[in-house]
């Protein structure tokens, strides 16, 4: 897998990162790693659609302001 993106936020329990599965199935390339462990698998067209929710604003309520 190769990482992407590491997502840090304030605290010192680990970062949750996404990674990219070039071997994996199309509808399990993109895999992003809590900071426990836990892993959510999801192909490149979902990924796409979180990235344009967050950039049209439609996640911008679950976010604290920085």
């Amino acid at each position: 897998m190769r990482s992407i993106a590491k997502f840090c936020g304030q605290c010192s329990c680990g970062c949750p990162e996404l990674f990219v599965d070039e071997t994996a199935p199309a509808e399990r390339r993109v895999v992003i790693v809590d900071d426990f462990g836990q892993r959510v698998e999801m192909s490149l067209d979902q990924l796409g659609s979180i990235v344009e929710a967050a950039r049209s604003g439609a996640l911008d309520d679950l976010a604290p302001a920085r």
